[in-house]
């Protein structure tokens, strides 16, 4: 598989996870769960899953604005155990923005601009299967915290979204 293959498969499964999290009471959403210096939320999880593929694409790679400097409100709201009080409708409104930016860049990557080489000397490649792989697993544990919580989550292994092969 290859990077527009994966990308759409989270643009897929995000569409159910999105789905679950509409539907689950925000006081579960904003509920304190986790113990570290960042993350305590599903909030927290689902602004860092954004506020991460915004910054490694829009800033490291591509120099440019990050989609976030269109959201003065989640801007203005330093990273940590902070987003329980935003609204969720609003985090996956900037999620959406998100990915809409990658959706029309994604096309534009040529064999010699995946194998630029940006931050810390890492291929854009790299950084681009970092940022999907990134989220695999952060989604990973917000389907965890919904179970604890009792909240059946979406199934959303890769397997479920594979095309049907005739």
């Amino acid at each position: 598989m290859n990077i527009s293959q994966i990308y759409n498969y989270l643009t897929r499964a995000r569409r159910d996870l999105w789905a679950a999290l509409e539907a689950a009471p925000d006081d579960v959403l904003s509920r304190a769960m986790l113990d570290g210096d960042r993350f305590h939320s599903i909030k927290d999880l689902v602004f860092h899953i954004a506020d991460v593929e915004d910054g490694w694409i829009n800033g490291d790679i591509r120099h440019g604005a990050f989609v976030q400097d269109g959201f003065p409100d989640i801007r203005n709201t330093s990273e940590g155990p902070n987003f329980h009080a935003l609204a969720l409708a609003r985090l996956l409104e900037y999620w959406r923005a998100v990915e809409q930016g990658t959706l029309a860049w994604l096309p534009s990557l040529t064999p010699s601009e995946l194998a630029r080489i940006v931050e810390d000397e890492k291929s854009v490649d790299g950084l681009l299967w970092h940022v999907m792989i990134h989220e695999m697993r952060h989604t990973a544990q917000i389907v965890t915290l919904l179970r604890m919580q009792h909240i059946k989550p979406p199934s959303l292994d890769l397997l479920f979204y594979l095309p049907i092969e005739k």
